[in-house]
């Protein structure tokens, strides 16, 4: 990513996708949107549909400069067996629910992801992996729970924390459940700059 022609806006407070970002090496700078996400209702069985049009909401709220392409993402957890879909818990009860929920079950991971440049081109898309928890006990739920604080994550865990030890197999890519599909983003905005040369 050394010779790119423009500069990379993160619309997002996540220290996650953040991290990721540094992590490939990918520089950037951060711009937090305040988008109201309530605006976008979710439609059972329509997951991926969700999670764009919020990545696509929060990318409106941070409209590139000349020269920028803003990046913005939205992940949540979807429980195939219901049609639900987890985003961030409300509280300890909430968490509680989600992690029986997930207990014993495959789930999916799914992050949309908007790439806006100053010219007015866009790409956006979903990224899915597969994510199977062996069954958790209560007692594991509750300390969990205790000690990750994880009212920030989507579906209340961190697979990069302690959680590790829940997940029995995993289909996609990792970081996607990390919080960004690093690969996908890099190829995307690979593209994006071959477009424009």
């Amino acid at each position: 990513m050394n010779a790119m022609t423009y500069r990379l806006v993160l619309a997002s407070g996540s220290p996650r996708r953040h991290e990721i970002l540094d992590l490939a090496r990918i520089p950037h700078t951060i711009r937090v949107s305040h988008a109201d996400e309530s605006a976008v209702s979710y439609r059972v069985g329509e997951p991926e549909a969700y999670v764009m049009a919020l990545a696509r909401l929060k990318g409106s709220a941070v409209p590139p400069e000349n020269g920028e392409v803003v990046l913005s993402a939205d992940t949540v957890v979807y429980i195939p067996q219901t049609g639900e879909v987890l985003g961030k818990p409300k509280d300890h009860d909430d968490a509680v629910r989600m992690f029986r929920l997930m207990s014993g079950r495959t789930h999916k991971v799914i992050t949309g992801v908007c790439l806006t440049d100053w010219t007015g081109g866009e790409k956006c898309f979903a990224e899915t992996t597969e994510v199977t928890f062996r069954t958790l006990t209560e007692d594991e739920i509750e300390e969990y729970i205790e000690i990750a604080q994880p009212y920030d994550k989507a579906g209340a865990y961190g697979i990069q924390e302690e959680a590790c030890v829940f997940v029995k197999e995993l289909k996609g890519e990792y970081y996607n459940v990390v919080g960004l599909p690093v690969t996908a983003v890099y190829e995307a905005l690979r593209e994006m700059e071959a477009q424009r040369t």
